[in-house]
């Protein structure tokens, strides 16, 4: 089960992945291949801020997450009140949707009544109301009817027409549920589960659509300000994007399709990021959490004020439907005070989880290995997460060797911005010195069994489990000058960078 819950991290994560990619571009021409698409903000949006699509989805996800049925008025009332405080001070707000907002306020505090009652005026009143901003914010509506599809199937449409009551929104709507659902469920991408639930004479029209998605490429669904073709541009950035074979030596994995896919949507140009938001929320839902690249993760913030780490954590919730966290964070019995520094690198502090709630005085960057309570979450330096699971079943690290490499790239990373890294797990046992011994192999092209000889010297007790020694191997093979890398900066691993066709340096 843990691969289904990665998927279920990789929803709002994925999504909001997109959005922030996106932002930076939007309204702007397609962009050519020899343009690059990086996450780095611009305009209103810092680098990694998410926009009011993952916003609104977040007043969702928010509501979802106390257990409440999305069907019921209440739930609604909440969601639609959460809009209206959240657009007040937004940076932005799509035009269909403060309309609705600022109407449904005039009269008194803002309810889901009247925020429907006067989408249906508008609609009326123009006839031109299939917007895309109910299809961007949708996600969370597939993570709280995991077990029960119809519902979902209501909840979506409903939720929906809070703000945008043409048929083709709310078509929109349920078929992209379907896909997230049976996407987190399986790990399959198919965008056509969910046509049954379509009225019986448009189901053709969305096979239709659906068709033309995979039949051309993202940019030709220009007007992707309208949901349909917002919702094609998605589909076509996903399904036309090739999915890579795994060749851990040349640093080329299958879960960069998600990457690939995300750049592909955010190319189509128009609506970058509410396209690549679409998208991200779907593939997220396939690849999982743990596919989403670590500097992308890193920089992930927004309203209101939360980061991934609370993307993810917002996600369980939804999943637990309303149950609090169980989960264990004191670790008994493990030795989370292990602490000592790289064999190759005073720079690098590999321990436990106890030296993240003491960090050392000159530590000012962390790169954790396993889940960190909210209250450990450090605060005022770069702290990088990591999903890696000591277990040795291939279901438990659906993505084991990219997100290895992710790792280490990470913290080489910080280090080459001078900063000294704390790497760390619950005890330094098996996901430290993994990562340690990759670290140390690339810095020192070394082969990977001496700098794991090297890093369990001064780590008594460590042992990377079986399937983290192979993953090792595979990665680092006997090529060692490949990935060497400097603390200074000079990578040579620029050379496998390139032949791997990452924009990304290692």
């Amino acid at each position: 089960m843990t691969s289904f819950h990665d998927r279920i991290e990789g929803v709002l994560l994925g999504m909001a992945a997109g959005d922030a990619l996106g932002a930076p571009y939007e309204f702007g021409p397609p962009r050519g291949p020899e343009l690059a698409v990086e996450m780095v903000g611009g305009g209103v949006w810092e680098p990694g801020e998410w926009t009011d699509d993952t916003a609104m989805a977040i007043a969702i996800a928010e509501t979802a997450a106390t257990g409440t049925d999305l069907r019921e008025p209440a739930a609604q009332d909440t969601i639609v009140a959460r809009w209206h405080a959240w657009s007040l001070r937004a940076k932005d707000v799509g035009i269909q949707t403060r309309s609705v907002l600022t109407a449904a306020a005039r009269s008194g505090a803002a309810t889901a009544d009247r925020a429907r009652a006067e989408a249906i005026r508008l609609h009326e009143r123009t006839g031109r109301t299939a917007g895309n901003g109910s299809l961007m914010r949708t996600a969370p509506v597939a993570l709280a009817y995991l077990d029960d599809e119809d519902a979902m199937v209501d909840a979506a449409r409903a939720v929906s027409e809070l703000t945008h009551v043409d048929l083709d929104a709310g078509d929109a709507c349920v078929v992209w549920c379907s896909a997230i659902r049976h996407a987190v469920r399986t790990g399959e991408l198919d965008a056509r589960t969910g046509l049954r639930h379509i009225e019986h004479r448009r189901r053709k029209l969305w096979q239709e659509r659906l068709d033309a998605a995979e039949s051309g490429p993202p940019a030709s669904f220009a007007n992707n300000g309208w949901v349909v073709a917002a919702l094609q541009a998605a589909w076509s950035a996903i399904t036309t994007t090739a999915v890579p074979s795994d060749d851990p030596a040349a640093g080329v994995f299958r879960a960069d399709h998600l990457r690939l896919a995300l750049d592909a949507a955010v190319r189509a140009g128009d609506d970058t990021d509410t396209v690549a938001a679409i998208a991200g929320a779907l593939l997220g839902a396939a690849y999982g959490a743990s596919a989403v690249p670590v500097r992308w993760r890193a920089l992930l913030h927004g309203w209101p004020g939360i980061s991934a780490h609370g993307l993810v954590g917002l996600a369980s919730a939804i999943a637990r439907g309303g149950e609090p966290d169980s989960f264990d964070y004191s670790y008994p019995g493990s030795p989370i005070d292990t602490v000592a520094r790289h064999p190759y690198d005073d720079g690098v502090l590999l321990g436990g989880i106890g030296v993240l709630r003491r960090l050392p005085a000159d530590v000012d960057a962390v790169v954790s290995l396993c889940r960190v309570a909210d209250s450990d979450v450090p605060q005022g330096i770069p702290h990088v997460e990591v999903r890696l699971i000591d277990r040795v079943d291939e279901d438990e690290n659906p993505h084991l060797d990219f997100v290895l490499l992710e790792g280490v790239r990470a913290v080489e990373q910080l280090r080459r911005q001078g900063r000294t890294v704390l790497v760390h797990c619950v005890g330094a046992y098996s996901r430290t010195p993994t990562i340690g011994a990759l670290y140390g192999a690339r810095l020192r092209a070394v082969d990977v069994d001496t700098a794991l000889a090297d890093v369990v010297r001064v780590l008594p007790g460590a042992q990377p489990n079986r399937a983290f020694r192979a993953a090792l191997r595979r990665l680092h093979g006997d090529r060692p000058a490949a990935h060497a890398v400097t603390t200074s900066g000079h990578t040579a691993c620029n050379t496998a960078a390139r032949r791997s066709g990452s924009s990304h340096p290692c």
